[in-house]
């Protein structure tokens, strides 16, 4: 097998055998070999042409990295060269070290008479900036001596900088600088020392100034006060210029220090970086954060007031972004600044919240409720798509999650309740406890467990509604329907089970004490179903299930009511499903029960010689309308659908009577009119019936084929099946064989003709007819 063709190749193919789909294309073959030779040679020439650039492009960046590494190298030897001839120039001279030691020595003496100079007016200087500082204390909200305080200390603190770096070189040279300063006549008993001990009191005299000013700096804003704001950000700035300085020799020095320690242009001195503006955010930040613990205290008391409590967060940002900006360099960017932090304080605040174990459902509503409002109030202050732009996530994304516990708790309790309520009916319903059942005011039996349970869900639905959340309405609604949905099988499992009991035990009457009680709890459970759904406009009356759907439609998405129709519908088609089931129930247990040993009779000799279809009826009669008339226990509607589950039941025993020992039709016996005395004693009963005995005629019409295929000559069986299957899709042959059996000119060719005949027809199935349950 030939291997296959490279992509490339088979796309080429394909081109071709689209140019060339006639013989008379291969004339074009020179022309179209012109065409691709010209294309070729443009893109050629473009490539060619773009390769170059980019190498040129290429080239003129590595040889700029190396000229700049050549450069480096360069600075690099001139100073090692220097650093080599002040070696060499030391060893030229023979008295070097004693020459160096004077210049040191006329260094030290130099720097000490300069630093005399400079601290002659040390002591002066501080009293007067303590007669200032203790001005501004009288006048703190404005401090209008905060610049010349600042241009005071700067000056000081410039010469107490100077004054311990030259103590640091005499230290690193080996001289008595240090002592040479601390011995200075300064005056009084004060040394030099005592003063630097006084600046540092004074400078942190000024901060808590400065602090106090960067605590109050929106206050200040709000008042019209902007002179503070302007001397205190003036202050700020020169702090950070001389920051960016130190911070730059500093990365000098440690870059080259081989280099530093021989040239003092490098030493960056004792200047430490002061950090004024990140004093002053951080003052930002503590200012907020004191505002944000009366909002835990507030939102602790009360979930409902945390917007109400956080108007000053908002109020901030928009007092900082119409009168802060202008007042302060536009590179520091203020209003993103205090967005960011005010940002994470809230960030942190919610996130601690939700992370707290003891916070409960009503706080992590009201801030899942305030996400989507805090970011809205951003998108009103001029912050584009904040939920993007801010980082982290004001509650770290945990929306989903959090909607999800929520949404849990809700439907925990939900489940809860349906579970307690379920255990309650069970036991009440296998232990057929007393007065474990109710009658409203028609009379109709119910469960004591109905009205509880759609109460509680009521009140459930309320608890979602009042979560503001269409998300958190709709995971409840589900969890509702499972749990209906679950209901309706716990019933139908329990009825199932109790029924089979009764079954096993029909054999033995002692047994079967009860069974009256079951068939009200089956009365009962039918009647629970049907009150689920009825809706009756002409009296006024609405269901449980169709209030439930009214209720939670409007607080739910379109999407979600069109979605929820069809559960809405599978439970109630499921309610109807159960009551018929239930009633279907009940007609089997008078047959397994009352008339388990009448039905045995039909097509016997009893049969001929006694009434058995009478008896039932009798039994009949006493059920629907005698002493134990259930149809007074029955809702409405249940009442025809009890009547024809008793007849399909009378009629499928009836049909299956042929499978009754010692059955046997003789052609002499006129069996056709005992039938047919039957069906007028079943139609005699059920007439009293209007509103179903056209149903049930319409059902017993069976029989009609059923007597054909007893009374046919042997040569017309085959033709009265295929009519009897053309009627009863669903008949089995089975019980066909068992009725061919029954006539006392029975062969064998009958059962095998009638197979043959089923074999060869097709016939269309549709509903399940009453023949579908006769075995």
């Amino acid at each position: 097998m030939a291997d296959p063709l490279p992509p490339a190749l088979e796309e080429t193919t394909s081109k071709l055998s689209e140019l060339l789909k006639h013989p008379d294309d291969l004339d074009k073959l020179i022309t179209l070999r012109g065409d691709f030779t010209r294309k070729k040679t443009a893109i050629d020439s473009q490539l060619k042409h773009s390769l170059s650039e980019q190498l040129s492009i290429t080239q003129n960046g590595m040889t700029s990295i190396s000229d700049g590494q050549k450069l480096v190298n360069a600075i690099r030897e001139e100073m090692l060269k220097i650093d080599r001839l002040c070696a060499e120039a030391q060893g030229m001279i023979a008295e070097f070290p004693e020459i160096n030691k004077m210049s040191v020595m006329q260094r030290n003496f130099a720097a000490v008479e300069n630093m005399r100079s400079a601290v002659e007016n040390f002591a002066e200087k501080l009293a007067e900036l303590e007669d200032l500082l203790r001005e501004d204390d009288e006048d703190l909200d404005n401090q209008p001596n905060l610049l010349a305080i600042h241009e005071g200390l700067t000056s000081l603190r410039d010469v107490r900088d100077q004054a311990m770096d030259q103590v640091t070189s005499s230290k690193t040279e080996g001289e008595s600088g240090m002592e040479l300063i601390e011995n200075l006549p300064l005056g009084g008993q004060e040394t030099l020392s005592d003063l630097f001990t006084k600046l540092d009191d004074i400078v942190g005299w000024f901060d808590e100034h400065v602090g106090q000013a960067c605590i109050n700096i929106i206050p200040h804003i709000q008042s019209g006060n902007n002179g503070i704001v302007v001397r205190l950000a003036l202050v700020i700035e020169e702090e950070e210029k001389k920051d960016r300085q130190v911070k730059a020799l500093q990365d000098a020095q440690r870059e080259f220090q081989d280099v530093a320690l021989r040239f003092k242009s490098i030493n960056v001195g004792q200047r430490e970086l002061r950090g004024y503006k990140k004093k002053f955010f951080l003052a930002v930040e503590a200012s907020a954060q004191a505002q944000f613990e009366t909002v835990a205290q507030a939102f602790a008391e009360d979930p409902d007031k945390l917007e109400k409590s956080c108007r000053w967060f908002f109020n901030d940002l928009n007092t900082v972004k119409l009168g802060l900006t202008d007042l302060v360099p536009k590179k520091w960017k203020i209003f993103n600044t205090y967005t960011k932090i005010y940002h994470k304080l809230m960030h942190d605040f919610l996130v601690a919240r939700l992370d707290d174990k003891d916070i409960t459902p009503v706080h992590v509503l009201a801030i899942l409720n305030w996400v989507s409002k805090y970011y809205s109030k951003l998108s009103r202050l001029g912050i584009s798509n904040p939920e993007t732009m801010l980082t982290p996530h004001v509650i770290d994304e945990r929306e989903a999650d959090l909607v999800r516990e929520y949404r849990n708790l809700i439907t925990k309790a939900v489940e809860e309740w349906m579970d307690r309520i379920a255990r309650n009916d069970r036991k009440a319903f296998t232990e057929r406890l007393e007065n474990s059942l109710d009658q409203d005011a028609d009379g109709h039996l119910h469960t004591k467990s109905l009205g509880d349970m759609w109460t509680m869900l009521r009140e459930q639905l309320a608890v979602a509604e009042a979560s503001g959340r269409q998300d958190v309405v709709e995971g409840v609604v589900d969890a509702m329907y499972r749990a209906l949905k679950a209901r309706q099988q716990m019933w139908e499992h329990l009825v199932d089970a109790e029924v089979k009991k009764i079954e096993a035990l029909a054999s033995d009457s002692s047994q079967l004490e009860g069974v009256s009680s079951l068939q009200e709890w089956l009365a009962a459970i039918a009647n629970d179903q049907i009150t689920n759904i009825d809706d009756n406009p002409e009296m006024g009356t609405t269901s449980f299930l169709t209030r439930f759907k009214r209720d939670y439609e409007p607080l739910v998405t379109p999407a979600y009511t069109s979605t929820s129709g069809i559960e809405h519908d599978s439970l109630t088609n499921g309610y109807v499903d159960l009551s018929t089931h239930c009633m279907h129930l009940f007609a089997s247990i008078l047959f397994m029960t009352d008339f388990r040993n009448v039905t045995t009779d039909f097509f016997t000799q009893a049969w001929w010689s006694g009434k058995p279809m009478s008896q039932i009826t009798v039994t009949f009669e006493d059920y629907l309308s005698g002493d134990n008339n259930y149809t007074e226990v029955l809702h409405p509607s249940l009442r025809d659908i009890l009547v024809e589950e008793l007849a399909d039941a009378l009629l499928v025993r009836y049909l299956e009577g042929v499978r009754n020992k010692s059955v046997k039709f003789r052609r002499a016996d006129p069996f056709t009119d005992k039938i047919k005395e039957d069906l007028q004693t079943v139609f005699g009963f059920f007439s009293q019936f209007p509103g179903c005995f056209d149903l049930v005629k319409e059902k017993w019409r069976v029989v009609q084929h059923f007597v054909e295929l007893l009374e046919t000559d042997k040569s017309g069986v085959v033709g009265a099946f295929e009519r009897f299957k053309a009627n009863y899709w669903d008949v089995q042959i089975g019980w066909v064989e068992a009725v061919l059996r029954s006539r006392d000119d029975f062969e064998r060719s009958m059962v095998g003709n009638v197979k043959s005949a089923a074999a060869g027809m097709d016939v269309e199935r549709g509903l399940e007819t009453v023949m579908g349950k006769v075995r």
